[in-house]
C-alpha cells in the first residue's frame, strides 16, 4: 500500500470528523437559543454526571449512588419529552459521521486491535486498485435495470433456450438479488455471469457492488487482464514498491473479476489465478464473481481441470443471451 495515500486519507478522514463535530456543535447552540430550557438541562446532566464519577471514586454509598442515576434518568426523560415536543430525534445533537462504524477516525477496535475500518479500506481500493473500474456506477443499480431492453420472444433454436430473454434476465436478476441477500451465508455460492458483450453483465455486476457497498462490505473489481499484470509486476518488484495487491484480492469481502478469458495466459499467470480463486473458496464468508464471454465448454478450453473444476462446484453459473442492449439504449 502506498504510504502517501493513506497518509493524505486520512488528513481527509480527520477533517471529516471534525466538520461533522462542529456541525453538531452548532446544532446545539441553534438548540440552546431556541430552547434554554434545554441547556439547562444538559448542564444538570453533565454535573451530575461528574458527582456521579466521584462518589464511585469515594466508594460513597449504594443509595448516594442510586440517587443520583434517578436523577439522571429524570433530566433524560425531561430532555427527550422536549426534544418530542419539538418533532427533533434524540440523535439530533449528536455528530453525523459519514461512517457511524469508525466515526470518521478510519479504524475500528475488534479482539483488542485497533484495525482499518471497511470504509477506508475501500477508498484505499478504489484508489489503488479499481480505478476506473467501479467509478461512476452509482446509477447502475436494480432501480435502473430495465428488463424490456431484452426481448420477450421465444428463440430456442437461436438461443438454445425454451425461455425467452427477458424471462431469463429476470431469473438472473432474482438470483443476484438473493445472492446479495445471503451473502454471508456460508452456503452460498459465487457467481460467473456468461455470455456476449452488450447482454448486461457488467451492469449486475454493478447492481450487486452498489448494494453491498452500501452493506459496508469491501470491494475489489479488477479486470482478469490488468490483474494478472499487477499481480505478476508486484511477485518481481522490490519489497518498498510492492502494492500488495495479492493480500488485498484473498481479503476483499466480494472480488469481481470481469473478462475472464481475454487475458493471455502462461503458466505463471495461471498460477496466480488459480492461487486467488481457490484461496478464496477456502473462506466461506467471503465471495467473487466473475464475468466472461466463455461458455461451459470455452471455460474447460481455456483452464485445466483444476480450475475449471472449481467454477463448476462451487459457482453458480449464469447464461445472458440476446441482442446487444447498448444498440436499444
Amino acid at each position: 500500500m502506498n504510504n502517501s495515500i493513506l497518509k493524505d486519507l486520512l488528513k481527509e478522514y480527520e477533517q471529516k470528523r471534525l466538520n461533522n463535530i462542529r456541525d453538531a456543535e452548532n446544532r446545539k447552540k441553534d438548540l440552546y437559543l431556541s430552547n434554554p430550557k434545554l441547556q439547562e438541562i444538559d448542564d444538570k446532566l453533565n454535573s451530575i454526571s461528574i458527582n456521579a464519577a466521584k462518589s464511585i471514586l469515594k466508594n460513597n454509598s449504594e443509595n448516594t449512588l442510586a440517587n443520583l442515576k434517578e436523577q439522571i434518568n429524570s433530566l433524560k426523560k425531561e430532555k427527550n419529552r422536549i426534544l418530542k415536543s419539538l418533532n427533533i430525534p434524540e440523535n439530533y445533537l449528536l455528530p453525523k459521521y459519514d461512517c457511524e462504524i469508525c466515526k470518521d477516525t478510519g479504524y475500528i477496535f475488534e479482539n483488542g486491535k485497533s484495525v482499518m475500518c471497511n470504509c477506508l479500506k475501500q477508498k484505499i481500493y478504489n484508489l489503488e486498485y479499481n480505478k476506473k473500474n467501479i467509478n461512476n456506477i452509482e446509477n447502475q443499480n436494480f432501480e435502473n435495470f430495465n428488463i424490456n431492453l431484452f426481448s420477450d420472444k421465444v428463440d430456442e433454436k437461436r438461443y438454445n433456450s425454451p425461455i425467452s430473454p427477458r424471462e431469463n434476465i429476470i431469473d438472473i436478476k432474482n438470483a443476484a438479488q438473493n445472492f446479495i441477500l445471503n451473502f454471508e451465508n456460508s452456503e452460498t455460492k459465487n457467481l460467473i455471469f456468461s455470455g456476449g458483450t452488450g447482454l448486461g453483465k457488467t451492469f449486475l455486476s454493478n447492481c450487486i457492488v452498489n448494494e453491498l457497498l452500501k452493506k459496508d462490505k469491501t470491494i475489489m473489481y479488477q479486470t482478469a487482464p490488468v490483474m494478472l499484470d499487477n499481480l505478476i509486476s508486484d511477485l518481481f518488484a522490490k519489497p518498498e514498491n510492492q502494492t500488495g495487491i495479492s493480500k488485498n484480492l484473498l481479503s476483499a469481502d466480494l472480488l469481481v473479476i470481469d473478462d475472464l478469458g481475454t487475458e493471455t495466459m502462461n503458466s505463471m499467470k495461471f498460477t496466480e489465478l488459480y492461487k486467488i480463486i481457490n484461496t478464496r473458496l477456502l473462506n466461506a464468508k467471503i465471495k467473487t464473481i466473475i464475468s466472461t464471454n466463455l461458455d461451459l465448454k470455452g471455460l474447460f478450453q481455456t483452464y485445466d481441470e483444476r480450475l475449471a473444476s472449481r467454477f463448476i462446484g462451487y459457482y453458480d453459473i449464469y447464461r445472458f443471451y440476446g441482442e446487444d442492449i447498448r444498440l436499444k439504449k
